[in-house]
């Protein structure tokens, strides 16, 4: 099988609350041409981004099963407690329906609010036992109540860990609000091509030197992106480590998460060279295939000579990567990590 473990789905516009568009949360206009979200709209550059049009174009392109992630756009940062479990519990709700109407093509992700944490533990609870899914989107970082932005690998979201853990859930982390981070124009689209990847780095550099992967055995974390930045930043964290220990009380060696079993990293990285440093690094059971559609930084038709899949053939057609190695990344590691059995 075939199996898109990165992929998006848009509520059409009758299905999202009218309350989300009354206060500007979030909403996509009648047309089907725009999603918005207070003054902010981007354009909806694919017919895929809607669950029929999905279907198709999945057909279209041999891919059997793909996971859908949760929206970014509804990670609820520095929103008020009610408005986040009313603007959560939708998406959530959304999700689960779209994994029960075809559970042979989608597994669907959660999402919830680490500022809000006994929300946050009982909203786990709830898509687990109730809607039976399977697998928690996290933002990389998200936003205190006293407006600090902390990453989900920090000390505070222990307890969302602890719990993951004994649900033995899968955990994707995906980077968005880095205009809110870094206070820099957003000229040239910089924060989708370089401070959404330097989010990443930074929740991983922080998930491996504190541990995670090691203290929460059961708990199988994907990386979006590749965590391509991090990987090519292992070298200068190891620097730093071996070079000033008095920086790094208690701080677990980065090397002790290289390769391991329950540590995984989604292939979209854009050149089969990257792809190559992520091979070398963690090896070929610890990368699926990632196409982030139908966003226009996926392997998306809409870019030219662009296609589902282009990267890894690429690097295959370079000697990078052998058709076994090929088939697990974009299949069997996919499986492994959400524990299907399709």
């Amino acid at each position: 099988m075939r199996i898109n473990g990165h992929g998006h789905l848009l509520p059409k516009p009758e299905q999202i609350p009218q309350f989300m568009r009354d206060k500007k949360f979030f909403w996509v206009d009648d047309k089907r041409e725009f999603m918005c979200q207070g003054d902010w709209k981007r354009p909806i550059t694919a017919p895929s981004f809607f669950l029929e049009e999905k279907l198709e174009w999945m057909s279209d392109n041999n891919i059997d099963h793909e996971v859908v992630l949760s929206l970014s756009q509804l990670y609820c940062n520095g929103i008020d407690e009610t408005n986040t479990l009313d603007i959560i519990r939708f998406q959530n709700d959304f999700n689960a329906s779209v994994q029960a109407e075809h559970p042979d093509k989608f597994t669907t992700g959660f999402v919830v609010q680490p500022a809000h944490l006994t929300q946050a533990l009982s909203e786990i609870e709830r898509c687990v036992k109730e809607l039976d899914m399977k697998m928690l989107c996290l933002s990389t970082h998200y936003q205190s109540n006293s407006g600090e932005w902390l990453s989900v690998a920090d000390e505070t979201c222990e307890p969302i860990w602890e719990l993951v853990n004994d649900l033995e859930l899968a955990v994707e982390i995906h980077p968005y609000d880095a205009g809110k981070i870094v206070n820099l124009k957003d000229k040239f689209w910089r924060n989708h091509l370089v401070w959404m990847m330097a989010q990443t780095a930074d929740t991983y550099l922080m998930f491996t030197l504190n541990g995670l992967s090691q203290r929460f055995p059961a708990v199988r974390t994907c990386f979006a992106h590749g965590n391509m930045l991090g990987h090519a930043n292992y070298g200068r964290v190891v620097q730093g480590l071996e070079g000033r220990p008095d920086l790094f009380p208690e701080a677990h060696h980065p090397a002790d998460t290289l390769g391991q079993e329950n540590v995984y990293f989604d292939s979209l990285v854009h050149d089969p060279y990257t792809l190559q440093l992520l091979l070398h690094r963690c090896g070929d059971e610890q990368i699926v295939w990632g196409v982030d559609d139908p966003y226009p930084l996926g392997e998306m038709e809409t870019v030219r000579d662009c296609y589902p899949g282009i990267f890894i053939d690429q690097a295959e057609q370079k000697g990078i990567i052998s058709a076994s190695s090929k088939q697990k990344l974009m299949g069997e590691n996919a499986a492994r990590w959400l524990r299907l059995s399709l």
